[in-house]
């Protein structure tokens, strides 16, 4: 920005505010008076450039003392947050809205809704404990099962299945009739055919 402006600005505005009037001046507007308003505005615009380059060379500045007093951007941040945070804590909005608050929290509602979610979360719990001691109670009873501690000798589930401990349980008779007669099915169709 500084370098479109360094040194082409006033003559840019000026050659400008020639063109715009189209060599007219405006209403009420002398020749004269309008030479001098051009002469000002070029000591204007070099004015503003020259407290640009200050303005620049004093950020440099300051940017030098922060880093020989090891103020890091990250520490400006923190500090920025940290004063906005406390801007807020001091607001009127902030004030009013924690006292609203304040207020809620004593309410008869807010304190029956409390202890409503907060026995309800002492229900679940329990509901959540005692069916992970179910489970872990069925982990223990499946593991006393004669086919669970027969050491790995190369026996696969299949191998297992034929136990006489497995044939003998009720879910297994009822696999099985349902094998057989899914076998019939498929017998009786393939003779039709």
């Amino acid at each position: 920005m500084d370098s479109v402006n360094n040194g082409f600005g006033s003559a840019r505005m000026t050659g400008s505010m020639e063109g715009a009037t189209g060599g007219t001046l405006p209403p009420g507007l002398t020749e004269e008076e309008a030479e001098e308003l051009r002469v000002e505005l070029t000591k204007v615009e070099d004015e503003i450039q020259t407290l640009r380059q200050v303005l620049a060379a004093k950020e440099r500045h300051a940017g030098d003392i922060k880093r020989q007093l090891g103020i890091s951007p990250l520490n400006e941040i923190k500090q920025n947050i940290s004063k906005g945070w406390q801007d807020v804590q001091s607001s009127n909005a902030y004030l009013t809205a924690s006292a609203t608050l304040d207020d809620i929290s004593q309410s008869d509602a807010y304190k029956k809704t409390q202890e409503t979610l907060s026995q309800a979360g002492q229900v679940t719990s329990a509901a959540l404990s005692s069916m992970g001691a179910a489970i872990s109670e069925r982990i223990g009873t499946m593991r006393a099962l004669p086919f669970y501690n027969t050491p790995r000798l190369g026996y696969s589930v299949h191998h297992s299945l034929s136990m006489p401990s497995m044939r003998s349980s009720p879910s297994f008779r009822s696999f099985e009739d349902r094998v057989g007669s899914l076998r019939v099915t498929c017998l009786s169709y393939l003779c039709l055919l």
